[in-house]
């Protein structure tokens, strides 16, 4: 182990136990899950801190910005972040780059370690609040074929759980897909242009302050650095990765992956391309409120729901991120 991450709580490690867990640690982003110590980040460096598991008392996720979602308007996405309480009381805010990486970190911490809390006490609270909401929307017996649906479908999504990183490939794919299909090119060309000005401003800071012996060259030394490293962490500069054919090879390659597991799977109640746990759960609750009858009927009200919320509908924070999720899905499938 060449950096022996700082520990957090107030227990510890000792070095030879500490460097094994490490080691074998799940790693998520720039965070990880070993069998003994949550390993966080800094903002600059992945995994130099650590928190024993047996100091956590809540582990959650925090998004610090409205998400642009499908609606393909603004240049940045979310900033999401890990927050880790431990000791009674202390806090450990840990930035992401994408938000599907707190997530499946979260999925794993509900599968090895079902006793910790993943929801804020706020959160709690919410969730609260919503499910008696939805206590009273619910039909207090449903027919026997809802009821066969429903155990279908609960099936399908003990599937999916198995592999959750499948429908967080799917879901981010066309994420990324649909906000591809409908950003202006050009914006792309505009942040290389700035990144190639500031890392010429960077050097010629540089060369200034170092052969005129004066404050001049250090504002540009400043622009450099600014436009560098806020361009460099923007996911906007026209890379192998980050172009039009590579976004839409990624997503018919996540979508094949999907429709190919569902197929070995046998019957299953969504075709591949809707495969995803959300897509599930809110069927169920249509089942539930005695809306359809069938697996086909709630995936059709489903459509029929999602393209009735628009930019202008205003929705709770937790159906907004179901939205925000399933919706491109269905967009770039014409709600087929």
């Amino acid at each position: 182990m060449i950096f022996k991450p700082r520990q957090l709580s107030r227990e510890g490690l000792d070095g030879e136990a500490l460097a094994a867990d490490k080691k074998r640690c799940k790693r998520f982003g720039p965070c990880g899950v070993g069998e003994k110590a949550l390993y966080l980040n800094s903002f600059y460096m992945d995994r130099c801190f650590y928190v024993t598991l047996s100091s956590v008392r809540r582990v959650f996720k925090r998004v610090a910005m409205s998400k642009g979602g499908f609606t393909g308007r603004g240049m940045f996405a979310s900033i999401p972040y890990l927050v880790v309480e431990y000791d009674g009381g202390k806090q450990k805010q840990c930035n992401f780059r994408r938000e599907d990486d707190v997530d499946l970190l979260l999925e794993h911490m509900a599968r090895v370690h079902p006793d910790i809390p993943r929801l804020s006490e706020e959160g709690e609270r919410r969730m609260s609040e919503k499910a008696r909401r939805e206590a009273a929307r619910y039909l207090r017996e449903l027919t026997p074929q809802a009821q066969r649906a429903w155990d279908d479908l609960e099936k399908a999504r003990a599937r999916l759980a198995e592999d959750p990183a499948r429908s967080s490939r799917l879901a981010r794919a066309a994420r990324v897909r649909r906000n591809s299909d409908r950003s202006n090119p050009a914006y792309k060309w505009v942040a290389l242009t700035i990144l190639l000005l500031g890392a010429a401003a960077l050097v010629y800071g540089i060369w200034t302050w170092l052969n005129r012996r004066d404050n001049s060259g250090l504002y540009f030394l400043l622009f450099g650095f600014a436009a560098i490293f806020f361009f460099s962490g923007a996911n906007v500069l026209p890379t192998a990765r980050n172009n039009k054919r590579a976004v839409a090879r990624e997503w018919e390659e996540a979508r094949a992956d999907m429709e190919e597991f569902v197929e070995r799977s046998g019957k299953f109640p969504v075709p591949g391309r809707y495969a995803h746990p959300i897509v599930l759960e809110r069927m169920i609750r249509i089942l539930r409120e005695g809306r359809a009858q069938t697996s086909g009927e709630a995936l059709e009200v489903l459509k029929k729901d999602l393209q009735a919320l628009t930019a202008s509908v205003q929705v709770e924070q937790e159906e907004y991120d179901e939205v925000v999720c399933i919706k491109p899905m269905f967009l770039l499938e014409n709600y087929r």
